[in-house]
This record gives C-alpha cells, sequence and structure tokens, in this order.
C-alpha cells in the first residue's frame, strides 16, 4: 500500500473519529517535540564542532586558525545550497514572514532540514550569526508542512508555522513564554484566544524536551546578583536611547552590506570575498567568532579582560583606554562582520548578534558612568538590559526582549528596568525605521502581513485569479453598426478599445453612447474612435492588491483595465474583489 492511501485512509479516519480542534492539539504536541528536537540536535552538532575546532587555540598567542576557518565555513555553506538545495535558505524570519504573506503558509520542505545544515557549516566555523533563526525557520517549516500533508487550511498552516516557531524558539533558551509573544510580535500573527492554546502547548513541549536532553543547561543564562536600584533609572532611560540608536546602525548598515554583496552574481566569488573579510575581521577581534555567548558570559560574569584572550591585544588587558576601544570596536563591528557572513552566502540569524551587541553595549555604557562619575552601577545588570533595549530596537519586538531576558535570568527582578529600556529603545529604533530587519525588504514591497486583517486578507489575494476576461473587445476603426452588434451580444456596459497589437487605446461606455445607438443613420458613419473615452486609470498585472485599492479610490472607477506591459488583459472590479475578500475571509476569521 502506498503512502498517499495511507495518508488519505489516515484523513478519512481523522475526520469521523477527531475532530477538529482536538486534532490541531494533537499537532501542537507533535510539532513542540519536533521543534524541541530541532534546537536541541542543531545547538550541540555546533557546540561540538566549535568545541573540536577551538581546542586548538593558545590564549596567550595569536590564532591563525581565524584567518581560514571562518571562510572555509562560507564556502561549505554556498556549496552545499548550490549543489544541493538549489534554492535561498538565508534570512530564516524574513523567509516565514513572506510565506504567511504571499505563499498562503507554504514553506519548501527542505527547509525543515536545509537550514540546520547550512547554519551548522557556518556558525560552526565562526560565522559571526545566531542559530536562532534558521533553528525558527525548521520548526516553522515543519508546521507548514504537517498542515499541507493534513490537508488543513491556510489559517490553520499558519497556525501551525506559529506552533513550530514558538517550539524551536522555546527549546533554544528554555523560555516559553518568550517565544509565544514572538510569535505574536514578531511573525504577527492574528490568532484567537482559543488559537493560543495551541501555541502554548508547543512552546512548553518544546522546553520539556530541551530540558529533558539537556537538563538545565541553556544556550545562554545568568543568574542576577545585584538587586534594581530606582535611582539608576535615568541611565536606563539613556541606555533605551543609546541601544534604539545602535539598531537603527544594525538594520542600515546591514542593508548596505548585503545590498553590496547582491551586486555580485558568482556566488563562489561572492563567498571568497565575504570570507576574506570576515576571516580578517575575526582576526583581529576573537570575540567576533561565531554566535558570542562565550563573550557575553565573560563580560556578564565580572571577566571582561578574558574576552581579549588569542587576540593582538591580550597584553593590553589593563590598559582602560585601549580595552574600552577593544569593546567598542566588537560592538561597531559585530553588524559588518554579521552582513558579511550572511551577505557573501553563510546561513544564519541576527538574534544572536542583537543579544551580544546589546550586552556588550549596556557594560560599557555602566563602566564608563561608573568610571567618570560618582555613581556606582552595576555592569552586568547594564549588560542584561542593553541586550532587551538591543532586541526591541531591532525586531520591534519589545515584550519579547523583555521576556527574554526574564526568563534567561530566573527572575522578574530587573522587569522595571527592562521595560524602561526595551520601550525606549524600540520608540528611537522606530522612529528612523518604521519596520523590524525582519520586515523592512517585505513591507518596501507591500509583502507584508500585518495584525490589520483588512490589510491581512487583501495581501493573500491574487490579482490573477479576479480578473474578468468577458468583455469583447473592439477596434478603433469599428463602425458604430458593429458597435451596436457587439453590444446585443455582450452582458457588459464597457467595451474595451484595442488597436491590432493588442495594446488598449480607451474605452467604449454604454452610458456614453446610450442616445445616439438607437439612430441608424450614425451606424456607418461614426467609428468607434470617435465616441471612446480614455480609462480612468489601469492596473499593472505586476500590482500588489493593496496597490490595486488604492487605484480604485484614487480614481473613484468601479471597473479597471488590466495590463501587460500595455497590452490588455482584462478588467478587475470592486465587485469581484469583495466577493473574493468575503469568501476568504470565512477561511481567515475568528472561529
Amino acid at each position: 500500500m502506498s503512502k498517499s492511501t495511507l495518508l488519505k485512509k489516515f484523513l478519512v479516519w481523522r475526520l469521523r473519529n477527531i475532530s477538529h480542534r482536538k486534532f490541531i492539539l494533537i499537532l501542537s504536541v507533535l510539532i513542540g517535540v519536533l521543534g524541541g528536537l530541532s534546537a536541541v540536535l542543531l545547538k550541540n552538532i555546533v557546540h561540538y564542532v566549535q568545541h573540536l575546532l577551538k581546542s586548538e587555540f593558545h590564549t596567550g598567542f595569536v590564532n591563525y586558525q581565524y584567518l581560514i576557518y571562518p571562510l572555509i565555513g562560507i564556502l561549505l555553506t554556498v556549496l552545499f545550497v548550490k549543489i544541493f538545495v538549489k534554492d535561498n535558505i538565508g534570512h530564516g524570519i524574513s523567509r516565514i514572514l513572506y510565506a504567511i504573506s504571499k505563499r498562503r503558509s507554504k514553506i519548501k520542505r527542505h527547509n525543515t532540514y536545509s537550514s540546520m545544515i547550512g547554519s551548522t557549516f557556518t556558525v560552526g566555523l565562526g560565522g559571526s550569526v545566531g542559530l536562532e533563526a534558521p533553528i525558527i525557520l525548521t520548526g516553522a517549516a515543519l508546521g507548514s508542512n504537517i498542515g499541507r500533508w493534513m490537508h488543513l487550511n491556510y489559517k490553520t498552516t499558519t497556525l501551525l508555522i506559529g506552533c513550530g516557531s514558538a517550539a524551536a524558539l522555546a527549546g533554544i533558551f528554555k523560555a516559553p513564554i518568550t517565544a509565544i509573544l514572538f510569535a505574536l510580535e514578531v511573525l504577527m500573527l492574528d490568532l484567537t484566544m482559543w488559537s493560543l492554546v495551541p501555541l502554548l502547548i508547543s512552546a512548553v513541549t518544546g522546553t520539556t524536551v530541551a530540558y529533558f536532553l539537556m537538563g538545565k543547561q541553556v544556550v545562554f543564562n545568568f543568574s542576577i546578583t545585584e538587586p534594581f536600584v530606582v535611582n539608576n533609572i535615568p541611565y536606563y532611560i539613556l541606555l533605551g536611547i543609546i541601544t534604539g540608536l545602535i539598531s537603527v546602525y544594525f538594520i542600515r548598515t546591514t542593508g548596505a552590506i548585503e545590498n553590496k554583496f547582491k551586486k555580485i552574481k558568482n556566488p563562489v566569488t561572492k563567498a571568497a570575498i565575504g570570507g576574506i573579510l570576515l576571516s580578517t575581521l575575526i582576526f583581529l577581534l576573537p570575540p567576533l567568532y561565531g554566535e558570542g555567548y562565550d563573550t557575553l558570559r565573560n563580560v556578564l560574569s565580572g571577566h571582561p579582560e578574558n574576552i581579549l584572550h588569542g587576540s593582538i591585544f591580550y597584553s593590553f588587558g589593563n590598559e582602560f583606554w585601549i580595552f574600552a576601544f577593544f569593546m567598542i570596536a566588537i560592538v561597531m563591528l559585530k553588524v559588518v562582520a554579521m552582513a558579511l557572513t550572511t551577505g557573501s552566502g553563510g546561513v544564519g540569524g541576527i538574534f544572536a548578534p542583537s543579544l551580544f551587541i546589546g550586552g556588550i553595549a549596556g557594560f560599557i555604557f555602566a563602566r564608563m558612568i561608573d568610571k567618570f562619575s560618582f555613581v556606582n552601577i552595576s555592569e552586568s545588570n547594564f549588560g542584561l538590559v542593553g541586550m532587551a533595549g538591543m532586541i526591541a530596537g531591532v525586531m520591534a519586538a519589545p515584550l519579547t526582549a523583555i521576556f527574554l531576558i526574564a526568563e534567561i535570568t530566573g527572575g522578574y527582578s530587573l522587569f522595571i528596568p527592562l521595560m524602561i529600556t526595551a520601550t525606549i529603545a524600540y520608540l528611537s529604533s522606530m522612529y528612523f525605521e518604521p519596520h523590524s530587519i525582519y520586515a523592512k525588504h517585505l513591507a518596501i514591497r507591500g509583502e507584508l502581513i500585518t495584525h490589520h486583517k483588512d490589510k491581512a486578507v487583501l495581501s493573500l489575494l491574487e490579482l490573477k485569479k479576479v480578473i474578468e476576461k468577458d468583455f469583447i473587445t473592439v477596434y478603433p476603426e469599428s463602425t458604430l453598426g458593429e458597435l451596436v452588434k457587439n453590444i446585443s451580444e455582450s452582458k457588459r456596459n464597457i467595451f474595451p478599445v484595442i488597436n491590432e497589437e493588442g495594446n488598449l487605446l480607451g474605452v467604449v461606455l454604454l452610458d456614453n453612447i446610450r442616445d445616439i445607438i438607437f439612430n441608424p443613420e450614425l451606424y456607418k458613419t461614426v467609428k468607434v474612435q470617435n465616441v471612446m473615452t480614455m480609462a480612468p486609470g489601469y492596473v499593472s498585472l505586476n500590482d500588489s492588491m493593496e496597490n490595486v485599492m488604492k487605484k480604485f479610490q484614487e480614481t473613484g472607477a468601479w471597473n479597471l483595465p488590466v495590463l501587460k506591459e500595455q497590452k490588455y488583459v482584462g478588467f478587475i472590479s470592486k465587485s469581484k474583489i469583495f466577493s473574493a475578500y468575503r469568501k476568504l475571509l470565512i477561511d481567515f476569521s475568528d472561529e
């Protein structure tokens, strides 16, 4: 018996015996297990690869391996993608948003494993990016493909994408609340109260799997030892502004560097250039190697001098200004290293770099305050709060930022400063960049789904599916008599006028010629070109549905012609759009 036959029998049995809601709850557990396993598997593989490679590194000496490992990692990733995957697997979170917005939540099957393999090569050998985005894309792809195998509708498949993403993120940090908020804030899922239940189940299941396999060990954790001081609130406000501005630098620098690499067409050349530049940068500043969580642990645990190990600055650990310059340099150049990694073909995300930059920036800020004022503030607390500020500013996700730091520190003693800094960083960043780094390019192209349900549903409508082609076309040289014959054969009151090449010249409206169509004396003397008018506007076949609706609003028309390279294709009407909208809304709306 074939697999497809077994699946069909199972689906029939499921419809008879398991209600839709119960079935979704069962799937949310399954996806939670798979998402948690994906997180544990990838994190452990990369950890052991890095441990194996770094065992040859020396603390007090310059390590020339930095000049070769990242380059090899990017080249291996590019070759894997080019030979086996043959598809772009970078920018995992943006890929999820695109799938939700424009592909009816369909994520390609290879994304259930390809991002994990690619990021293992990239990050395992020192690429300056995070593993969170590849893992989240893996979880989302699992949810999407399970939804498709089970023949579930768009709304339910989108929910399963959220479940997979939440399970993966929860498995990484063992932070289920953060995972749920991430699905709501970053993926911008429009969910009902009942839909939160599967999301919660997947997040808790992913966390449980991670605890079962790894115990209390997590990718990054830190215990708060110093209390929150109310008098430090002004400094937390200032830190919020600083991390917000750094977030703007982060978003714009990443975009600028990646755009430069897009101009290089040969993928191997692109990988070689990016890999060489990245390896050189990491050789000069070793803390840029990999995700950077080891550096964060050293800084926040009171051993910041350890980050100089293996660098050309090792002997200057006690020189304040050289050390400060070194720290500021790794904050500013971590963005460059990350963009070089992703731009040249490496696979990874911006989650870990955001935490890295925020933690180092908060530490530097606190140390500068301690150095040049009479106030003594906690370097570790400000480092943790700085991490929240960067997540809020870069991802436009203040709630995710607040609860992530609260959960990985095991308490809410810093909840007030986290709220202050994250909120101000978010507002500061959004003042200059209205969209997160994930959503920016999609928003520019009009491909971003939002919490606004009308826009969300509208973005799912496909222009090609609502074009009407039953309009009778006429030529400008045709006589009124020929036009009247066409009118008698048509159920429409609009007649597009085209030339022999198929270009649209104008339209004839029945209302405009009603007073002459019953005058036979004019049938041979009046030509179509004498009575046609220009259309109030036109729609391009490549226009988004949102742009189509704007054109209807601007022109006040009820019907607009659709053109492809100036050639007439058909008409699109408001009534057709509204009918399709209502049908789609039934699938998309709340239960």
